[in-house]
């Protein structure tokens, strides 16, 4: 059996909602357009200098590989609405959570997501990621060992929040 059939696919309403979007995006835009591009391309002549045509194919196979990958991912996706969490003040998957890290002496917050909806500039981390898992089932208040590179770690949950992400 292999990883990604034994591992759930957790995701949010709002990743899911992105994800399909950019597959239907692919495949009703994107992917006719360069099939267009490719067949014009390819009744000008020689293909090995083409440059539409070279491009094109290639651009083809990104669109397929990635439709690939969001159909897969879609497919054994499971969608858990955090705002429909009961456990208010304990940290399970979709939380937003406050905690104090008493070593660099800073106050971060991370949100828990699926591992497709990922994105460090909105500090989105995967439910599976070390932080993540270190902190779920906790509530506040509890003083969590995060074990880092530099070693073990002590980080304090100050709020834990179930709200819509974008």
């Amino acid at each position: 059996m292999s990883e990604q059939t034994t591992i759930k696919n957790y995701m949010t309403p709002q990743g899911y909602a992105r994800l399909k979007a950019e597959l239907l995006q692919l495949l009703d835009v994107e992917r006719p357009e360069v099939v267009s591009i490719v067949s014009w391309a390819a009744k000008n002549g020689d293909r090995s200098e083409n440059g539409d045509y070279l491009y094109g194919k290639k651009r083809l196979r990104e669109i397929d590989r990635r439709t690939r990958f969001l159909s897969k991912a879609l497919g054994s996706a499971v969608v858990v609405d955090p705002a429909a969490q009961n456990h208010n003040d304990q940290v399970f998957f979709g939380a937003t959570v406050t905690y104090w890290r008493e070593a660099e002496q800073v106050e971060e917050t991370i949100s828990i997501v699926g591992r497709d909806e990922i994105d460090t500039d909105r500090n989105y981390v995967s439910w599976m990621s070390p932080i993540a898992r270190a902190l779920l089932k906790k509530r506040e208040g509890d003083e969590v060992r995060l074990q880092t590179p530099k070693g073990v770690e002590i980080i304090e949950i100050v709020k834990v929040v179930y709200k819509e992400l974008n």
